[in-house]
């Protein structure tokens, strides 16, 4: 099996996936335009952030899994990797702490100026009376949009300096708020309106692409301090220009719009032109700490898919099928015996949407159970059960 991994991935875990017996490819400077032609007889491809399109699919016949070494999913074109049976895997939660720790770090740069601070130094200028003048962080409210992996460790290190946390997550309730020690928001505007710092920890989807909205960002008070260590396009990038420019609040982003594929370009950002926005430039996870984790986590749905066949961590894999009825079928382990009960099935029109067959012990006897679109017709259960020298026993249950 040939695994081709596109992206930067560190040395020792290349060595573990060669120990899995695995053919590998490494191929990190890969443009994202090139991997139709590169994917080649890959079974595998891993990638980080390079973009993989529905082309890669289409010309991949033997691709079977595409792991996605990070957290989101939103480079990969996962409805085109669904209608070709090809499972997409991530790594939730492996950067979780490199990402919390970007964003506690632009918000105490923020408040501090810790960056004009050194620039002013390394041009000769001492102006100790300007950079004196800060808020500070200290009893003092922060706002955690989007409460996952990332959202619990940055809420953690905000009660570490000493902040009261408040968030806003779809999922958020009560109990799990009291559990975590926030304050549960109602809305993302609520939130904003609460907050001195306001950090987004959103993944990028349908539901969250423009959330921070127009509104949510008007409402924070001026000299709040809002931080995007997640996705550009869930925030509103032209009412974020807007607001940065008036100088009402403070911008610390990880992440921007349209920013280059690769790890060295010309960009320009009107955004991060301005003297009240701190930019750094998509490090987020870019820890050894945090690639390593991330690379151990791929190397272990590799390892899983090689030796079990099972996918950790799969994003477009339905958790119910369609299925509307279940065909139960205890029957003699031989040859054919299954092909021939999906034979009567086919036959009927019917469309067999998950299939799980248990042997048991000595191999004599096995249960089959069928998950179908369409409940068979009694004719269709006569011609299994008529199979005596193979089936013991046969009957649908309603799902």
């Amino acid at each position: 099996m040939k695994v081709l991994i596109a992206d930067a991935f560190p040395k020792e875990r290349l060595a573990d996936i060669a120990a899995l017996g695995l053919e590998l490819e490494h191929r990190p400077d890969i443009p994202a335009k090139e991997l139709p032609e590169a994917i080649g007889t890959a079974s595998v491809l891993v990638v980080r952030s390079k973009l993989v399109s529905a082309e890669v699919f289409e010309r991949g016949a033997a691709l079977s899994l595409v792991v996605r070494a990070g957290a989101g999913t939103n480079t990969i074109d996962v409805a085109a990797a669904s209608r070709r049976g090809v499972y997409v895997a991530n790594c939730p939660g492996q950067n979780a702490i490199a990402v919390a720790e970007l964003a506690i770090g632009l918000a105490l740069a923020l408040d501090r100026r810790i960056p004009d601070n050194v620039q002013a130094l390394r041009e000769g200028r001492w102006d100790k009376k300007a950079f004196s003048e800060s808020r500070g962080l200290h009893g003092r409210t922060f706002g955690v949009l989007g409460l996952g992996a990332i959202g619990r460790e940055t809420a953690a290190r905000a009660h570490g300096l000493g902040m009261k946390v408040h968030a806003w997550s779809r999922s958020l309730d009560p109990a799990r708020a009291e559990a975590i020690g926030v304050v549960r928001e109602e809305s993302p505007q609520a939130l904003a309106a609460k907050a001195d710092v306001l950090s987004v920890h959103l993944p990028l989807a349908k539901e969250t692409r423009g959330l921070v909205s127009r509104e949510v960002l008007a409402a924070l008070r001026p000299g709040s301090i809002f931080v995007n260590t997640a996705r550009a396009e869930v925030v509103d990038q032209v009412a974020l220009l807007e607001q940065a420019r008036s100088g009402r609040i403070r911008v610390g982003v990880d992440v921007h719009q349209g920013e280059p594929e690769g790890g060295r370009a010309e960009f320009r950002s009107e955004l991060a032109k301005l003297p009240s926005v701190y930019g750094t430039h998509h490090i987020g996870a870019s820890t050894e700490q945090a690639q390593d984790a991330i690379a151990r986590e791929a190397v272990r749905i590799l390892a899983s898919f090689v030796q079990t066949g099972e996918v950790p961590n799969c994003v477009n894999v339905m958790e119910h099928t369609p299925a509307r009825c279940r065909l139960v079928v205890r029957h003699l382990d031989k040859v054919g015996v299954l092909a021939n009960v999906l034979d009567a099935v086919r036959e009927a029109g019917i469309n067999a949407q998950q299939l799980e067959n248990t042997v048991f012990q000595e191999a004599a006897a096995a249960c089959c159970v069928i998950e179908l679109d369409e409940r068979p017709g009694a004719e269709v259960l006569d011609r299994i059960r008529a199979r005596k020298g193979e089936i013991i026993f046969a009957d649908v249950f309603e799902l």
